[in-house]
């Protein structure tokens, strides 16, 4: 056979009645010309991890093409509206020649065989999918052609492909002949660019229409037999467990009560609807034993935070710029509540949830059910939003647990105060950054970022400990690995580092979206601020100088540029710019401000209003934008977070607990805070190969909203959220209600 050359794959031909086909086994994507590469000094990153620990199986994910001539394909990821789904259709499409429409994409349930395959985050399906699911498609294409020659009596070269139909054929009606007896492995090539007419076109998502017609099936829109309305009664404060129940049996004769009992996480209540749930909660009884998290708040979080800072060495005896960055709790907030469905027999369970970790979940409800994981089928459902929550399936094991109790299906739901409360808070950290100069030069970036611990059982630790040997990091745990594998250090900073220190697991922790990279760009970026400003240089061109590379600076200077950095602005108001990097992908963000007394805006406390972001110039370079649409919308999702993450968004802890409930009280950005001018760019690239882009909107949004702050009011933002520090509701009772804490009544500062 001849070499494989950089658009040549092996594929393989399965063994079916009708044509299945799929990527060979340990396939890895040639590098191509004008590849994206990693940031200077960052030889491999997570993205990179993840995509070497899936390639091993890539080989038992298949593209199948029907007898109706529709094309299916198992995604073994999780769509929670980042629109993967369409992505991964236009990429069969194209090797395929057959309209959007014919493919079908659903997602796959549990399969433990694919091992680190079936993983959501990260932004690494496009990544790692692109090209196996590319050579899937093509050796579906070549077995066609081959067939429908055989068909015609000509040569396969002189046929045509095109929408579904080879030379008049229609792709179904060839896909028996097709199809192989046996296993075969075979070359392909892949399309190359230049002939591309689906990828790298904008493109509708293919679900749109579902989901605004109310047709979409999320969790809770599944019909399964006899699942009934379930919901539990949580602790105050945060891990509290049940002591006793005072009036069980008065509240399973409530009206559409079926079954109430108590389980590991608090009481739950089974009935005819939701409404009865929620009255059956609420008059409960309960009295808790205290949590782990028992009497602590945002203040002594913050002492234990700054006395597990590691060191970050001697003042050296040129000038410096140094500051400590206070980042607090946060929630995902998606718009979907946790939520899953659950059959539970003597023998055998059945799970429906919205999982990006669908295999550790399979294991550990079968673990809790004291089941073979066999015996436990997991069905991934399309999700209403994740951010990094649904990597966590917290309402999966809950509804196992309470079916096996009381042996019926149950179809649970988190009240959304649940999900604040009691759920996956992102951890509050700090950010000590010390970085020295002499002139106009940085001869030295330290940073010492210090965090509440973040659990990463969801999957990712597994990843990190199979993928150790390839690792240029060493063994230094799981989340040390994870933060050096995703922050890097895009600028010509001379010498220094960036640490990672954690303390304190009694919170239950989750990855939000870009994990660490928000905080550690909004610290860095104002630091180069502050750098700009003491060596009395432009913040754009000191950043433009000081970046590593041609694809950075574009970046960079097209938001300048489109965003006519240094016009002049109102007093009060003004311009900030940002820079990331992250999983072969660079980003750029302008961002205007107002900061003036009399900002219209929804009143955050006593009728004064918030900082307002008008405008937003946001360019991205992701290499291959496989769908250009749906990549601005992502930009967008991730702009909106920044501005939360900056101005408006955290959770305030006291006595063990979180004050947030919902989203009257937990202020994503609001309507009046979303700018009115937003504009985003997608660079070109002559690349072959996507970048990661799923977080990429978050970290140089965030940075570039402080940096205006500091710009417009004259001082540098040292905590985050900004509104942070102002408690600008009541907070909602907790069930049963929490004792008044003896600052309560005397302050709303926290």
């Amino acid at each position: 056979m001849a070499a494989i050359g950089r658009r040549r794959f092996l594929g393989y031909v399965v063994a079916a009645p009708t044509l299945v086909a799929a990527a060979e086994l340990g396939l890895a994507p040639v590098a191509e010309a004008g590849q994206p590469v990693a940031e200077a000094g960052q030889l491999l990153d997570l993205n990179d991890l993840m995509t070497a620990a899936a390639l091993p199986t890539s080989g038992l994910i298949t593209v199948e093409v029907n007898p109706d001539g529709t094309v299916s394909f198992a995604l073994p990821r999780a769509e929670v509206g980042q629109g993967i789904t369409t992505s991964t259709a236009m990429l069969i499409a194209e090797e395929l020649a057959v309209p959007l429409d014919r493919v079908r994409v659903t997602l796959a349930d549990a399969r433990p065989e694919l091992v680190f395959n079936q993983l959501t985050g990260g932004s690494n399906t496009t990544f790692a999918t692109y090209t196996p699911i590319r050579v899937a498609a093509a050796v579906a294409r070549l077995r066609l052609l081959a067939a429908a020659a055989a068909e015609l009596g000509v040569a396969a070269k002189d046929l045509t492909l095109k929408d579904g139909l080879i030379s008049g054929i229609d792709i179904g009606d060839l896909a028996a002949k097709a199809a192989s007896a046996r296993t075969r492995q075979v070359a392909v090539e892949l399309a190359p660019r230049q002939s591309f007419t689906v990828i790298g076109r904008p493109h509708n998502r293919i679900d749109a229409l579902d989901a605004v017609t109310g047709r979409k099936k999320f969790t809770m829109d599944l019909d399964v037999p006899n699942a009934k309305p379930t919901m539990v009664c949580r602790p105050p404060t945060i891990n509290g467990k049940v002591g006793s129940v005072a009036n069980l049996a008065e509240v399973g004769a409530m009206p559409g009560v079926t079954d109430v009992m108590v389980i590991s996480t608090g009481v739950a209540v089974r009935a005819e609807t939701f409404g009865q749930c929620v009255d059956a909660v609420r008059a409960l009884r309960v009295s808790w034993r205290p949590g782990t998290a028992e009497g602590k708040s945002d203040e002594s979080v913050l002492r234990a935070l700054r006395a597990a800072e590691l060191p970050i060495g001697l003042r050296p005896p040129t000038p410096v710029v140094e500051a400590t960055f206070t980042f607090h709790f946060r929630g995902n907030s998606a718009l979907e509540p946790n939520c899953a469905i659950a059959d539970v027999r003597s023998d055998r369970a059945e799970i429906w949830s919205s999982l990006k970790s669908p295999i550790v979940a399979q294991q550990s409800i079968a673990a809790k059910l004291g089941l073979p994981p066999g015996k436990v089928t997991v069905h991934v459902t399309e999700g209403g939003g994740s951010f990094g929550r649904k990597l966590f399936f917290d309402a999966a094991l809950e509804a196992a647990e309470v079916s096996q109790k009381i042996g019926k299906p149950v179809k649970l739901m988190w009240h959304r105060a649940d999900d604040s409360r009691q759920g996956r808070a992102h951890p509050m950290a700090t950010s000590r950054v010390r970085a020295s100069y002499l002139g106009g030069t940085v001869l030295s970036y330290q940073q010492r970022h210090t965090s509440v611990a973040t659990d990463l059982s969801h999957g990712l630790g597994e990843i990190i400990t199979a993928m150790a040997a390839r690792l240029p990091v060493g063994d230094i745990g799981f989340s040390q690995t994870f933060f050096h594998l995703s922050t890097a250090m895009p600028y010509d900073f001379g010498v220094g580092g960036q640490l990672l220190g954690e303390t304190d697991r009694s919170f239950n922790t989750g990855s939000m979206r870009n994990v660490y990279s928000p905080d550690v760009t909004c610290a860095r970026e104002l630091i180069t601020d502050r750098l700009a400003s003491r060596m009395g240089q432009d913040p754009y061109r000191f950043r433009h100088r000081v970046l590593r590379d041609d694809r950075s600076r574009a970046v960079l200077a097209k938001v300048a540029e489109a965003g006519a950095w240094g016009r002049s602005m109102p007093a009060g108001c003004a311009q900030g710019i940002a820079f990331h990097a992250e999983y072969k992908s660079v980003s750029a963000a302008l961002v205007e401000i107002d900061c003036r007394p009399e900002t219209v805006g929804r009143p955050i406390r006593d009728g004064v209003t918030g900082p307002r972001v008008t405008k937003v110039v946001f360019a991205v370079d992701v290499g291959l934008a496989v769908n250009p649409r749906g990549l601005e919308a992502q930009m967008m999702g991730g702009i909106t977070d920044g501005i939360a993450l900056a101005l408006t968004s955290s959770l305030h802890l006291r006595d063990g607990h979180f004050l947030e409930a919902s989203w009257d009280n937990y202020f994503y950005t609001r309507q009046w805070n979303t700018p009115l001018e937003l504009e985003i760019i997608i660079m070109p690239s002559a690349s072959d190969q996507p970048g990661g882009a799923g977080e990429l909107g978050v970290a140089a949004s965030m940075a570039a909203v402080a940096c205006a702050y500091g710009r417009a009011t004259g001082t540098m933002p040292t905590s985050f959220p900004i509104n942070h520090g102002t408690l600008s509701f009541t907070p909602k009772p907790t069930i049963p209600p929490i004792p008044p804490s003896p600052t309560d009544g005397l302050s709303e500062e926290i």
